[in-house]
């Protein structure tokens, strides 16, 4: 449930920053989606390691980091090119908004599985009193 609720949160970034950008100040819709996208993944990025997977201090590059974007990668690649259809075919800021969408929620399931059973698996702790860095 945190994982689907730290979701909604980066739908609602993102979906507002699409609006804003490609709705709102006329940037073409593929660039609209590479910025929404890009900065929507750091928040999720930090409410899925702390919240959803309760991890505290220093981050792992080769385990957590690298993982977590080269997925983040993917999915921008897949809405990005599914907005550019969009955008050609309809022109239309709700096409590309759902554009967005489905590209992200088709890759949902299989980030969930990634995460939970490999990234954030329970018995990776890191030591006592080691600093969160960012």
């Amino acid at each position: 449930m945190r994982f689907a609720g730290v979701s909604v949160v980066g739908v609602v970034i993102t979906q507002a920053l699409l609006l804003l950008f490609a709705g709102g100040l006329d940037w073409a819709a593929v660039l609209a989606n590479i910025v929404a996208t890009t900065l929507a993944a750091l928040p999720v990025f930090l409410l899925n390691r702390r919240w959803v997977w309760g991890k505290k201090g220093q981050h792992s590059v080769s385990r957590e980091i690298v993982p977590f974007w080269s997925y983040t990668l993917l999915g921008l690649a897949v809405s990005t090119g599914l907005v550019a259809v969009a955008s050609a075919v309809w022109g239309q800021i709700l096409a590309v908004m759902a554009a967005n969408l489905l590209g992200w929620g088709v890759l949902w399931l299989g980030k969930f599985v990634l995460l939970e059973r490999y990234l954030f698996r329970d018995g990776d702790e890191v030591a006592p009193g080691r600093r969160v860095t960012v």
